[in-house]
């Protein structure tokens, strides 16, 4: 028999012109200038105001086995590590696998409760996607962004599934998905629209 392979799949929201966050993003505003005051951001307004419309799509995004990000996601301290910082997502992430966080400065394990585990990964993202895969086994990998790391995966041709969760705002400016990315042959898979995003999944081939 064989043995199942994982997929490598994203999960990403974006505005309709494609930015995942919008300029001047901040502490206060690590989403940036995009209509919403801080936290309340318009970008994701749907996972708060609406979040049993789109339960299916929410479970989805904590299915995978382990989950790959880059630093400006996992937070805004650059730099070495001179402050206490574990992610956004407070002392029980809701990852509950291991996580690996693409960084340039070195840094020990960080053990959170209900399971996740952040590991610091200095040498690129191959290798990252590789402590990943072991860590899943049969599972999926998430490359859960932001943007730019999501963008180097796709250029590297290692997403296999690429799902998008689509505000309806343009922002203009920001850090934006596909930037740089060579032209993808995308095959849809399913779309939805509910009330404040429409999720559409894409195949990607290569």
């Amino acid at each position: 028999m064989t043995q199942r392979v994982g997929r490598v799949i994203c999960d990403i929201t974006v505005s309709a012109d494609g930015y995942s966050a919008g300029p001047n993003q901040t502490e206060d505003r690590p989403f940036g200038d995009d209509g919403g005051d801080g936290w309340g951001n318009k970008l994701h307004e749907w996972l708060v105001e609406t979040p049993e419309e789109n339960r299916a799509e929410t479970d989805q995004m904590t299915a995978a086995r382990a989950f790959i990000m880059g630093r400006n996601m996992f937070g805004p301290v650059r730099g070495e590590w001179d402050r206490a910082w574990n992610g956004w997502w407070g002392d029980d992430p809701p990852f509950h696998a291991p996580v690996f966080v693409l960084t340039h400065h070195a840094r020990e394990p960080q053990p959170m409760e209900g399971g996740t585990t952040y590991y610091f990964v200095t040498d690129g993202i191959e290798s990252a996607l590789t402590q990943a895969r072991a860590a899943a086994g049969d599972g999926d990998v998430a490359v859960q962004g932001g943007a730019t790391t999501v963008n180097q995966y796709l250029a590297a041709g290692l997403i296999d599934e690429l799902r998008l969760h689509i505000a309806p705002l343009t922002l203009g400016a920001g850090t934006r998905l596909f930037e740089g990315v060579p032209p993808l042959k995308l095959e849809q898979v399913k779309a939805r629209a509910a009330r404040l995003v429409t999720h559409v999944t894409y195949r990607v081939r290569a």
